[in-house]
């Protein structure tokens, strides 16, 4: 579960504070898949970096299935994402000195799950598509590739919290359908909490709900009735 309370956020811009965040209350059930939707400078990043603990806000609270993270220190944080998170990156983050299949089985390594981590990689790069790039480096993929390996790196540790910052954003509809899968699959077999920022139809319809933000405040809030097949 995930509790976000009187959530602020503001940045320094020459002499003026600039609020992205005002006041954000949000709560999140286990298992349930969020998405996030607003126009670009709503606050959408901002809000998902707070809540895998990539940034520090300026008031307000977030706890992880009852820990609060708004006071950990890096090294509490880095432990517990690699316990519990799963990040997807708008702008994929691979290591680019590693294979696509040293990227994903990184985080597996880190959880000291090393003697699955090969099988386990090469696994999640075949179900995104990727089986012929096992060992091309991020400089040697496309960017739609590079998403996909983002993707597979970040189901590879077994996340109980998946976010995802555009997770379709830079595929084709072919290979957008698939990922959208993979999320299903994630959500239903692991029962993974995902929060998903977004401005794909077809992702929000897979959502159990919908927030949407404005000026940095939750304007709406609304259960998805979309159909929940990736391919209707």
């Amino acid at each position: 579960m995930i509790e976000v309370h009187n959530l602020t956020k503001t940045f320094r811009s020459g002499s003026h504070n600039v609020e992205i965040l005002r006041g954000i209350d949000l709560t999140v059930r286990g298992g349930e898949v969020l998405a996030i939707e607003g126009p670009s400078g709503s606050g959408k990043s901002t809000l998902l970096g707070l809540l895998a603990g990539f940034d520090f806000p300026t008031a307000g609270s977030i706890r992880l299935d009852g820990e609060e993270i708004t006071k950990m220190d890096e090294d509490q944080l880095a432990l517990l994402r690699g316990r519990k998170l799963g990040f997807v990156f708008q702008s994929f983050n691979l290591i680019p000195t590693l294979t696509a299949e040293e990227n994903v089985m990184l985080p597996i390594e880190l959880r000291g799950d090393s003697g699955e981590a090969k099988e386990r990689a090469r696994s999640l790069l075949t179900e995104v598509g990727l089986q012929e790039r096992f060992l091309h480096y991020p400089a040697q993929l496309s960017g739609g590739e590079q998403q996909r390996v983002a993707l597979a790196r970040a189901f590879a540790g077994r996340p109980s919290i998946l976010l995802a910052d555009e997770p379709t954003g830079n595929l084709d509809s072919g290979t957008g359908t698939n990922i959208l899968e993979l999320l299903l699959k994630l959500n239903r077999q692991e029962g993974t909490t995902l929060v998903l920022v977004t401005h794909d139809p077809a992702l929000s319809r897979l959502a159990d709900r919908i927030v949407r933000l404005k000026d940095g405040k939750i304007v709406d809030e609304s259960k998805s009735f979309g159909d929940t097949d990736p391919h209707g």
